[in-house]
């Protein structure tokens, strides 16, 4: 068996094994969007969130991660929104982008449901140059870089109160084929994963926002990832607000073995702008490699 093959088997598909496929954030309720199109049913107004990521810092060519997107109410029942994204690990790359519906729905009068389907494009890139082979001849280094693009979509569904929202998405919901590897690998790695597929992971995330007084409020909140192959991940959350000024936040993570814990903080000007930043600890059997993943968050708000 080549070892490139190998090597790009570690690198682009250990993910279906052992760890999610999709791009990972930590402020997820301040983007939630980019976790579950349906939530752009929830707000009166558009929004524009941009999530940067630099995960696992000290271990090379760690994991960096950039996703922006907009979304918001565009009439009675209608919301409309769009994502962009880049995630690099190592020589591999993922770029992608999709545009969404969402259509909501009054259950009573403190109550909603939003229902959403997006839809939008994946390519993956392994760059070749600079991999490290035991034989420079072997012919998969031949040629330029491993470029594919595929077709992808996200089913949302979405609840909403006045102070809480639960919800449920699944991307890669067509589990498209990849075909990065040559056909031999390829029928090794079928009897252990999805036939080289995208596996369709299942998202479930949640928040309720209570105010302890005027001036404080607490808001607690979950995100589950699950997927074929993997253990299921749920993070657990709680962000504590000062007047709608400041806020405060820790996040833990479950069945993660790399970085557990996270501290957040973030402040809003005007109630418009809102900037977030995160700091993911190592764990101690990590520390000695990485120091820690940084995230930030810069949102903006556009009333009516």
């Amino acid at each position: 068996m080549k070892r490139i093959s190998i090597l790009l088997f570690v690198i682009c598909f250990g993910g279906v094994l052992k760890a999610q496929q999709l791009p990972q954030i930590t402020q997820y309720m301040m983007n939630n969007y980019a976790i579950n199109p349906a939530v752009a049913g929830m707000y009166d107004y558009y929004q524009v969130n941009t999530t940067i990521r630099n995960q696992w810092q000290g271990m090379n060519d760690g994991p960096r991660t950039t996703i922006m997107s907009i979304y918001g109410k565009h009439s009675r029942n209608v919301g409309l929104g769009g994502t962009v994204f880049n995630d690099v690990t190592g020589p591999t790359s993922r770029v992608g982008g999709s545009m969404s519906y969402t259509y909501s729905l009054n259950i009573n009068q403190s109550m909603k449901l939003a229902l959403a389907l997006s839809g939008g494009f994946t390519q993956f890139k392994i760059i070749k140059e600079g991999i490290p082979v035991k034989d420079r001849f072997d012919p998969l280094m031949e040629g330029g870089d491993v470029v594919r693009s595929l077709p992808d979509a996200t089913f949302g569904v979405n609840l909403n109160g006045d102070k809480w929202y639960l919800g449920m998405a699944v991307p890669q919901l067509l589990s498209s084929e990849l075909r990065l590897m040559d056909d031999d690998f390829a029928r090794i790695y079928d009897t252990t994963s999805q036939s080289g597929k995208l596996a369709s992971h299942i998202y479930v995330l949640g928040s309720y926002k209570h105010s302890l007084n005027s001036g404080i409020t607490i808001e607690p909140s979950f995100f589950l990832k699950s997927v074929a192959g993997a253990k299921t991940q749920i993070d657990f959350g709680v962000k504590t607000g000062y007047k709608e000024m400041f806020w405060l936040g820790m996040n833990y993570k479950m069945n993660n073995d790399l970085s557990s814990m996270a501290a957040l903080l973030g402040y809003n000007i005007n109630d418009r702008f809102n900037i977030g930043y995160s700091f993911g600890l190592p764990s101690s059997e990590t520390s000695a490699y990485q120091s820690g993943s940084h995230e930030f968050m810069l949102g903006i708000k556009f009333p009516h």
